[in-house]
């Protein structure tokens, strides 16, 4: 009789009977959860049949093998155009501005992280529509060229089911285009403009001489000349007004803009005077310095070519708002780049429309004829976009329409297009 045998069986057995000692409690514990708390089992066996709706919410549902496919193929070809045509405006605009860096003893540093890495963005995101339409024009007329949507058709895919994964990709690209243009380039703008005020010799305008504004309702400020590089304003007037009649008028030899305060609007006054007309009566008040609020900031007093750029999307809004309560006729230009902004990331879509109409054709002579009607109805729509800003800074034209101009247009086109393309 082999005992090696036994006595192994027996350890086993020893070690088992030791393991169930030590988990009895959780064993038990289960039990007595399954045993009261069934009803919540039950609940929430119900709850997921009540809500088996929810399964169509998830976006992953609808994106297949053939989905995938196509926007890993367009997103990589846009990205991929993107850094091949930006390197190429690198090399043009060093070759360009070189002797202005040296001249100007720009470093190194402020070249590259104040200057290129603020140009990248700006510009990959003005060509966003360019960038779009070749790369749709692009792979689409590689897959037709290996005959693989005449695959796709045949196999029972539609046309309008092709452009599914397009319009995925569509929905990506504009989010981040309107993001950048709304959030981050503004910021980066400011940056580049300081870096070519500095070492490109490209003189903003920092004054401002004869300035009147309204500041609050029946409240007129005025400034002889203000000086926006110290943020300081000389030859200052207040006026405020009740029921048409003059109630206060105050004067000061120097205003100067606090920047560091934690609230907007908070001015010092330097030598100032305060007539208070009461009826008949007048009180005044002087002093050497006073901390005070007046409703405007340095942005109100200075305008300079491009300002627009430089605010956010919620920046541009509350200075519009302010600036139509004070009855100021100059925010076309702000109203115009608000609203482009938005009309600009829907372009994707549309131009994705037209170049897969256009490429998904297999015809003889490969792409190049469908680059070259890629590039020009890119550029058509970035040319328009310029001239329908001036439409509504000199023609009167409703900003929101204007800057939505080029997108109706080629709606149109692409509507046309997507009646032509094969199904």
């Amino acid at each position: 009789m082999d005992y090696s045998k036994i006595r192994k069986h027996r350890k086993r057995l020893k070690v088992g009977r030791w393991i169930r000692r030590k988990t009895d409690w959780l064993f038990r514990a289960m039990r007595w959860l399954r045993r009261h708390l069934n009803w919540l089992f039950v609940a929430l066996a119900w709850i997921g049949h009540k809500l088996r709706w929810m399964k169509y919410l998830n976006p992953f549902r609808y994106i297949k093998r053939l989905d995938r496919y196509i926007i890993v193929k367009f997103i990589g070809t846009y990205i991929y155009s993107i850094l091949l045509i930006i390197s190429i405006s690198i090399v043009f605009d060093v070759n360009e501005n070189l002797a202005k860096f040296t001249q100007y003893h720009a470093p190194l540093r402020a070249i590259v992280m104040d200057y290129y890495m603020n140009f990248v963005p700006y510009f990959a995101n003005l060509f966003s529509p360019l960038f779009v339409f070749i790369a749709v024009i692009f792979f689409t007329s590689k897959l037709a060229g290996n005959s693989e949507i005449i695959a796709m058709l045949a196999a029972g895919v539609s046309f309008k089911r092709l452009m599914r994964p397009y319009m995925i990709s569509c929905i990506f690209i504009s989010l981040l285009s309107f993001y950048l243009s709304a959030y981050v380039i503004p910021h980066g703008t400011v940056i580049r403009q300081n870096f070519e005020a500095m070492y490109k010799n490209k003189k903003k305008n920092m004054a401002a001489d004869n300035v009147q504004l309204q500041v609050g309702k029946g409240v007129i400020a005025y400034i002889q000349h203000y000086d926006n590089t110290t943020k300081k304003g000389y030859g200052f007037l207040l006026d405020k007004y009740e029921n048409k009649k003059l109630v206060s008028h105050m004067t000061a030899y120097e205003v100067q803009y606090d920047t560091i305060s934690d609230s907007k609007n908070h001015w010092t006054a330097r030598n100032w005077k305060i007539r208070d007309l009461r009826g008949l009566r007048e009180h005044i008040t002087s002093g050497a310095r006073k901390d005070t609020t007046i409703m405007m900031e340095p942005t109100d007093l200075v305008y300079s070519k491009g300002q627009q750029e430089t605010f956010t999307s919620p920046e541009l809004r509350e200075y519009i708002s302010k600036q139509i309560d004070r009855g100021s006729g100059n925010v076309v230009q702000y109203q115009v780049e608000y609203h482009k902004r938005i009309a600009a990331s829907f372009a994707s879509f549309i131009l994705t429309t037209i170049g897969l109409s256009l490429s998904s054709r297999k015809r003889k002579g490969g792409m190049g004829l469908y680059l070259g009607i890629g590039l020009a109805l890119s550029f058509a729509y970035i040319m328009l976009q310029t001239v329908s800003a001036t439409f509504a800074i000199n023609a009167d034209t409703p900003p929101m329409l204007a800057a939505w101009i080029p997108n109706i247009i080629f709606a149109v086109i692409a509507y046309f297009c997507y009646r032509k393309a094969p199904n």
